[in-house]
């Protein structure tokens, strides 16, 4: 029989907080040029997934006709 305890969810909580810190400890000792370009690298790919996003929406419901297809006759009249 064991009677080792199993992983309880508060041990997993405390893990993922010494995990947080030990990357903030990694960040501040790498200097603050590093932080500003992943910083800016988190902003430019937040930026270009909303555009994507907003691009990619339905316009359903807003009123607006969507452009179709229009025929021109080609030849002399």
């Amino acid at each position: 029989m064991s009677y080792r305890r199993q992983a309880s969810k508060p041990t997993a909580a405390l893990w993922m907080l010494v995990a947080a810190a030990d990357v903030a400890l990694v960040l501040a000792s790498s200097g603050v040029l590093v932080l500003i370009a992943l910083t800016s690298l988190a902003v430019v790919a937040v930026a270009s997934v909303g555009t994507w996003r907003y691009l990619r929406r339905e316009v359903a419901g807003s009123g607006v006709a969507t452009p179709g297809a229009v025929r021109m006759p080609i030849g002399r009249s």
